[in-house]
């Protein structure tokens, strides 16, 4: 159960003390962090923009794992790689041109990848495979932390764990919302390969002990 990673999203983090959960990431076991990027458009809230994971990439010492939730992403490709992206993923919804979007994510020498909303099917998925590097699942309706896990993911999970093995892809599955220490085990088992935690990491009173309990699955 230990090769699955663990990416804790920012976004449930104290903006008041930056820096500090930060910092607590770099010594966790945590393997990335996520960092949710929204536009109010797109989603109905407004997170953070470049000066912050500017900021935030000067001191991580691990990937950055950014989530764009936001319309024409094609506009801040460039920008995101020289702002220090490791993985940059994309919503489905928000692309008019997918192929040519996660293509240029690739040659920019990013990692590629595909967010699908709740009510998105992972079958809309099938002929992007080949040219991305992972899919997030959302698990609950993006804009806003803290809320409950959809449980019709699974069946997605599964689904698209299908998809992937039998085209022979080499792609993650990664999941974001309402993910904690009770339903992790589970969604390895269905298939995902990279947990993303906020609330469940940063409300607790020992964040480095819960991503330590969320990467240490028994």
């Amino acid at each position: 159960m230990m090769n699955h990673l663990v990416s804790p999203s920012l976004l449930a983090a104290d903006f008041g003390n930056l820096a500090r959960d930060v910092e607590i990431i770099n010594r966790s076991e945590a393997d990335w962090i996520h960092c949710d990027i929204m536009d109010g458009m797109f989603v109905p809230n407004i997170s953070f923009g470049f000066p912050v994971i500017e900021h935030v990439k000067k001191i991580a010492r691990k990937p950055l794992d950014v989530h764009l939730m936001i319309v024409d992403p094609d506009r801040y490709l460039v920008k995101w790689k020289e702002t220090g992206a490791d993985i940059l993923t994309v919503q489905y919804e928000a692309c008019v041109h997918l192929h040519r979007t996660v293509s240029e994510i690739r040659k920019l020498g990013m990692k590629a990848g595909v967010a699908v909303n709740p009510h998105t099917p992972v079958s809309l998925l099938k002929n992007i495979l080949p040219y991305i590097d992972m899919v997030l699942i959302m698990t609950v309706n993006p804009g806003f932390g803290g809320q409950s896990f959809i449980q019709e993911s699974y069946s997605k999970i599964s689904e698209l764990s299908k998809m992937i093995k039998t085209g022979g892809h080499n792609v993650l599955i990664e999941v974001d919302g309402g993910i904690d220490t009770k339903n992790a085990s589970k969604l390895v088992e269905t298939g995902v390969n990279v947990l993303v935690a906020g609330n469940s990491v940063f409300g607790s009173k020992d964040p480095e002990a819960t991503i330590r309990q969320l990467k240490r699955l028994e």
